[in-house]
């Protein structure tokens, strides 16, 4: 029987900065309020002009190649996680295997919000375990500075930019992606999404002017949907795989907001010792986040190491991952 490793792990951030203090600058926030409610210090800007969320992923899946010694021309399949595609059309993910030089590769994007990488990195364990492919990437490559209204209090301070990929490949051990849960409930639509730029509200001047192109979020409603179905999510993955939270070795949450993690880490019952937190100096990445946090503390991680990976995003899709560490 063939399992699904992770053999490799990398990111890429941009250098620029922004942090509260400037941001307080540009509206009506301030350090003390941004901190206390969400736990974000800085978040990382991509400012290069004419450059989008495949350059993030591209920089990201090219460390990857030179960190694990993989040829470009040896990977068979890239998926990309994203919800600010450069274009419409063509996949980001061609632009990423363009930019990379993977000649043989096949590439295409999912959209699973904020749970884009375990949604991306279930279908690759698919395509691996079935014999299908042996080397796939999974990147997760986020501009959200592309669709923030920096006028918006409420919104403006969450979001950073990033990418992180993951190498998958096949083993006869068992390790690596072992079990999911995914969720998808469409009565979230309203609270969590952007109007404007799709086929129901083409870009008007009228869709322009009403601020439809950037992303609205109904705080309140999607803070109790985030908790209530992270850590139900959680809890499911663990049961089906006969898993107390003093079994798991680290719980990597989706980081959307520090009090958002704080309560599914509590309710879960996990010693926060275990719980893997990056958001005070990326904000929310999206999809994006898990592997960032996962690539920032490998160090710390060990092979064998079980892992529940969660998150939450529009849609509402949400879910949880339960993966032993082999690198």
């Amino acid at each position: 029987m063939l399992y699904a490793r992770i053999s490799g792990i990398a990111s890429y951030v941009p250098d620029d900065i922004l942090d509260n203090e400037m941001l307080s600058k540009m509206v009506d926030t301030n350090d003390e309020w941004i901190t206390t409610r969400v736990g974000i210090k800085q978040r990382r800007i991509l400012k290069q002009e004419g450059a989008g969320s495949s350059l993030l992923g591209s920089n990201a899946v090219k460390r990857l190649l030179e960190n694990t010694g993989t040829a470009p021309e040896d990977i068979e399949l890239l998926i990309c996680a994203t919800s600010n595609p450069d274009y419409r059309f063509p996949s980001t993910g061609s632009v990423i295997a363009h930019d990379c030089g993977l000649k043989n590769c096949y590439a295409y994007d999912i959209q699973a919000a904020c749970a884009g990488f375990i949604v991306a990195l279930e279908d690759a364990a698919a395509y691996v375990r079935s014999g299908l492919r042996k080397k796939v990437v999974v990147v997760a490559a986020e501009k959200m500075s592309s669709m923030v209204n920096y006028g918006d209090r409420s919104t403006c301070a969450l979001f950073g930019d990033g990418a992180a990929a993951v190498l998958v490949e096949p083993t006869e051990e068992r390790t690596g992606v072992i079990d999911a849960v995914f969720h998808v409930d469409g009565e979230g639509r309203d609270h969590l999404l952007m109007r404007g730029g799709g086929s129901v509200l083409p870009a008007t001047h009228e869709t322009i002017d009403a601020g439809d192109h950037y992303l609205f979020q109904d705080g309140r409603f999607v803070y109790k949907h985030a908790v209530t179905d992270m850590l139900t999510s959680t809890l499911d993955v663990a049961e089906r795989n006969n898993l107390t939270m003093d079994d798991v070795d680290w719980l990597v949450p989706h980081q959307a907001n520090l009090r958002i993690i704080e309560a599914v880490s509590s309710r879960a019952g996990i010693d926060p010792a275990k719980v893997l937190v990056n958001i005070e100096h990326y904000g929310n990445t999206s999809a994006a986040s898990i592997p960032l946090c996962l690539d920032e503390y490998k160090d710390r991680l060990k092979k064998g190491d079980k892992i529940i990976l969660t998150a939450f995003g529009a849609g509402f899709t949400w879910g949880a991952m339960y993966l032993i560490w082999d690198i």
